[in-house]
């Protein structure tokens, strides 16, 4: 894989620090979309893959995480984080003009790109969702209930059945280790309300993948928000016993065919 560059960008909260991994002649961008309080540096591995894929791809660390700046894991509103990666996506689409562009979001990173969607309808050619936070999901009105929100990171352990994920995201010095903070959690709830009263993202194609094991972000709720948004081109992928992390599964090799295919079948039409 060429080694990938890094891009410093104007966000509606100070700078964006953003990545591109290259690709020697693509055929389509590739947008990918982080979770909450991690950066996008964790995401080479699946970077890897598409621009084997022929793609080029780009990505940003969100404002309050990795090396972009704000205060820590504090977003007050989702739409500027959306905003902000319409910024991604126009560098893109300078550097890569009429390339079909897809976008790959996973967990935080798939409410956000299912608002994109919403909010910018016909500027992607396909749209994938990882354990998608989208739905019914329970866990920021269950903090917002207590009197104070518990300092209890997320657990590595419920990332990937492979331990040396849990180890790597437990000693990343990027990654948010602390408790999510209230105006996040009220951010998240609005937003989970806007997509699910935003409508449907028409003939849009969709591919859905999420383990079956996922602690975090539970499959059933998921499944909600997912066919609410779906306006009838959805595929579906579920992985018995995979937890949240999907691209780092044990079985990750089998996602990335499943995405590959699936984009296969999405450019070709």
């Amino acid at each position: 894989m060429t080694e990938a560059r890094e891009h410093v960008l104007s966000g509606t909260r100070g700078r964006l620090t953003a990545r591109e991994w290259p690709a020697g002649r693509p055929v389509y961008v590739a947008l990918l979309v982080h979770g909450y309080g991690e950066h996008i540096g964790r995401y080479d591995e699946v970077a890897g893959v598409l621009t084997g894929h022929g793609a080029a791809v780009y990505g940003a660390d969100h404002a309050g995480h990795g090396r972009s700046d704000g205060e820590r894991v504090l977003i007050e509103d989702f739409e500027d984080v959306v905003t902000d990666v319409h910024t991604v996506a126009e560098r893109a689409r300078t550097d890569h003009p009429g390339l079909p562009v897809v976008m790959i979001g996973h967990s935080m990173g798939g409410l956000i790109a299912s608002r994109y969607a919403q909010r910018h309808p016909g500027e992607l050619t396909a749209l994938v969702l990882s354990g998608p936070v989208i739905g019914d999901w329970e866990l920021p009105r269950t903090l917002l209930g207590l009197p104070e929100i518990p300092d209890t990171p997320i657990s590595p352990s419920s990332l990937s059945r492979d331990p040396a994920v849990g180890a790597a995201y437990a000693a990343d010095p990027l990654v948010w280790h602390g408790p999510m903070k209230r105006p996040t959690a009220e951010a998240f709830v609005r937003t989970l309300d806007t997509v699910a009263e935003g409508g449907d993202v028409g003939r849009l194609p969709l591919l859905w993948a999420h383990g079956d094991d996922d602690r975090l972000v539970p499959l059933p709720g998921s499944r909600v928000g997912v066919e609410r948004l779906s306006g009838g081109d959805l595929t579906e992928r579920i992985y018995p016993g995979a937890r949240h992390e999907i691209f780092n599964e044990t079985n990750r090799a089998e996602v990335f065919t499943d995405v590959t295919r699936f984009l296969d079948g999405v450019l070709a039409r």
